[in-house]
């Protein structure tokens, strides 16, 4: 994962954004939002930059407005990444890998799953797109989405077995369009499944979750791809 598209705009973080709370789920701190009496719950799993990011809490509220119990949970142990903090991207990602955060989601899951819940929906961004085309090659996950993912290959994809959704951008060097091309031509072929590939044109890596929102051009795409999740999910999480 080269530096800076990766890690451009970094949010401001704030643990006390967003309408709902934190609490210890399969022994991860997770950001909680939505009726814990819901049977369908979806699960948000970060950037490098954390679960504390305001937008991705508000993304998260918004899907738990839709019916569904929404959950983030804090894979980097209450150190995600910052450019600030003066350690290259590729040594941070040295201690925070995709392995160590599937392995992380299996607990997590299995404690929806014992508050009742009877269908997850995941969704990832760039780091996080790796660890849910993991899960949704085990049929742990009812369905899944990737927005603007990092290191994921086509073999992830050929992997797949739930309903998958890819958002991608115009302008990313870590899934260019040629890159999602070809996972298009997978999902495609894969009968099977249900998928498709989005790309969204004129937007960068990170424009679903790392947007101003006092841009309107930027809020704009962004409110967009939430849509679609939203429909993906209403769709294959019931």
């Amino acid at each position: 994962m080269s530096g800076p598209q990766c890690c451009s705009n970094p949010p401001t973080l704030n643990p006390a954004s967003g309408a709902g709370h934190v609490e210890k789920l399969g022994g991860l701190d997770t950001y909680v939002s939505g009726l814990p009496d819901s049977k369908l719950a979806v699960f948000l799993i970060s950037d490098v930059h954390g679960y504390e990011a305001p937008n991705l809490r508000k993304l998260a509220d918004k899907i738990a407005a839709a019916g569904f119990y929404v959950v983030v949970p804090d894979f980097f142990y209450g150190d995600p990444y910052s450019a600030k903090a003066g350690k290259p991207i590729r040594t941070w990602l040295e201690g925070h890998g995709t392995d160590k955060g599937v392995e992380d989601a299996k607990p997590v899951i299995e404690a929806l799953k014992s508050k009742g819940i009877s269908a997850i929906g995941a969704v990832g961004f760039c780091w996080g797109a790796k660890v849910v085309v993991q899960l949704a090659k085990r049929e742990v996950i009812q369905a899944a989405v990737l927005c603007h993912p990092s290191f994921v290959t086509v073999d992830d994809i050929k992997g797949v077995e739930v309903p998958i959704a890819v958002l991608g951008a115009e302008i990313d060097h870590l899934s260019p369009p040629s890159l999602l091309k070809q996972f298009e031509e997978v999902i495609t072929a894969n009968n099977e499944v249900d998928g498709y590939v989005k790309i969204f044109p004129k937007v960068e890596h990170g424009w679903t979750v790392r947007y101003d929102v006092g841009n309107e051009a930027a809020v704009k795409p962004a409110e967009e791809a939430h849509q679609n999740m939203l429909e993906w999910f209403a769709k294959y999480v019931k």
